[in-house]
């Protein structure tokens, strides 16, 4: 029996919950997975790891350019700190939908090989930029200290909206890789998605000053929009988001995983004939 023909036999009746505990017992295979795909990524690369940092510095630098000299009158107070506290987590997300989406068909031949839950892939793509969003994070600290700010307790809720983005993050990689099984257009279709997702997520503008009688609107729809305004809150801020906003926050992406897993799972039957 392929490796394929296991993962078919062994998902026809397997419920989410057992599939997913299942999975913990890869652990040391995501971990693998997650610090290949950061080795591969800066393979050949003068400086590495170092891209981490040297990546949302350098896209705040762009927007500071164009949004702080070119046209200045941006109203918003620490503007590079509120940038790089925008950039990180998009470049999260960004990163995560667009490296998922070929994470299935980009390792069939891995899959028909070797024996494990196919959901591994998809967990270690977001794991990998997970980690690649902490490294990152010295870079913000380094502009937040460098004008004199501080952090407040408010802290302590970074780990809850990282961990609500990641809940989202991992559903949208299942639904997305899954789907790309059976639809190839599905990559070129997202490289669109989210360029056009970008500019209606307040990375570099504040949503109250543009959109100030639809913000509350752009938040129910836009997820990505509800995750950046609430690591400024409690990172520029030193503010509590307001608990019916946070709980929407994570309503919406735990419906989003819990979607994309069924979708995943319902569609694993069919990997061996379409990868």
């Amino acid at each position: 029996m392929t490796t394929t023909q296991m993962l078919e036999h062994g998902q026809q009746r397997v419920p989410m919950l057992p599939r997913a505990l299942e999975i913990l017992q890869y652990r040391e295979l995501l971990f693998t997975l997650a610090v290949r795909e950061l080795k591969l990524r800066y393979r050949n690369s003068v400086l590495g790891f170092v891209w981490s940092l040297l990546n949302p510095l350098l896209m705040m630098a762009v927007f500071l350019l164009v949004f702080g000299v070119m046209m200045p009158n941006n109203g918003v107070k620490n503007f590079p700190a509120f940038l790089l506290a925008g950039i990180l987590p998009w470049n999260w997300l960004a990163a995560t939908i667009g490296g998922s989406v070929n994470c299935l068909v980009g390792n069939a031949n891995l899959l028909k090989k070797v024996y494990f839950p196919a959901e591994v892939l998809p967990i270690s793509a977001a794991l990998a930029n997970m980690i690649n969003f902490l490294l990152a994070m010295v870079a913000f600290f380094a502009i937040f200290f460098a004008f004199g700010l501080t952090p407040t307790v408010t802290v302590v809720l970074l780990p809850v909206v990282m961990i609500v983005q990641l809940i989202f993050l991992l559903g949208a990689s299942f639904f997305l890789s899954a789907l790309n099984v059976s639809f190839r257009d599905t990559a070129v279709i997202m490289e669109v998605v989210i360029m056009a997702w970008f500019f209606f997520t307040p990375v570099f503008y504040d949503i109250h000053q543009l959109f100030p009688e639809y913000g509350r609107l752009m938040y129910i729809v836009n997820p990505a929009a509800s995750l950046v305004s609430s690591y400024r809150l409690i990172l520029l801020d030193g503010a509590w988001p307001e608990p019916l906003f946070l709980l929407r926050t994570f309503g919406t992406s735990l419906l989003v995983f819990v979607v994309g897993y069924a979708f995943f799972l319902r569609r694993v039957r069919r990997f061996g004939d379409e990868l």
